[in-house]
């Protein structure tokens, strides 16, 4: 590999998901960046583990749609989305999305509803460029899935993980100076929900995502 991982130390209780993590962050934050060619090998002596829990993380990562895996060639890194199927994408989580966002304000208890909006009022401060975009990420990224977890509907929530991770591989180009813009409408969608008024939550969800595409679009302009 060109750059190295610059990886912590691998310390969970289970080095499989250790590993997983790492490599799942490494494709985030592009260190394996889109259309890179995966060395198992190589990623095992960097993270000085055997190649079997390298493989069953890219394994896992595949099954996310983050790695392509293609015989006799091995793992590479998926690339960018084009302009077409990232608009596809959403449309698509237009559909799921708004879905869950009605559901949850249906279907959520008292404690996930003010757990939500615990995190909905959550932001990132300060730190470096890498270790603050990685923070906005993972926060964006739990608040849907919190939302999809409160749909109560498990297909529902897994097909809404699987679209957020083509959408993490262009989080690298997000216009981070509208992120107050972002919390905004995640505390509007919180409340809707907390309120038991599923229009209302739906009608949130669809202005954040309409909102959303069209600041990531313009990465694609420049």
């Amino acid at each position: 590999m060109a750059r190295p991982l610059s990886l912590v130390r691998l310390h969970r209780p289970t080095l499989g998901d250790d590993v997983y993590e790492t490599l799942r962050s490494a494709v985030l934050e592009h260190i394996l960046a889109p259309g890179d060619r995966v060395n198992i090998d190589a990623l095992a002596r960097e993270l000085d583990v055997s190649p079997t829990p390298v493989r069953e993380a890219l394994a896992r990562l595949e099954s996310e749609g983050l790695l392509r895996k293609r015989p006799r060639a091995g793992y590479t890194v998926s690339p960018l989305l084009t302009v077409a199927e990232f608009n596809d994408m959403f449309d698509m989580r237009l559909l799921l999305e708004c879905a869950a966002a009605r559901w949850a304000a249906e279907r959520a208890t008292d404690e996930q509803c003010e757990e939500l909006t615990a995190e909905a009022a959550r932001t990132v401060e300060g730190g470096d460029d890498r270790t603050w975009h990685a923070a906005f990420t993972a926060l964006d990224a739990r608040l849907h899935d919190l939302v999809a977890e409160l749909s109560a509907s498990p297909l529902l929530r897994e097909s809404i993980n699987r679209l957020h991770s083509h959408l993490h591989l262009h989080r690298r180009y997000f216009p981070y100076d509208q992120t107050a813009i972002t919390n905004d409408e995640h505390r509007v969608l919180a409340a809707a929900i907390r309120d038991r008024d599923p229009g209302r939550a739906e009608a949130a969800m669809r202005l954040h995502l309409i909102r959303a595409r069209e600041r990531h679009l313009v990465a694609f302009e420049e």
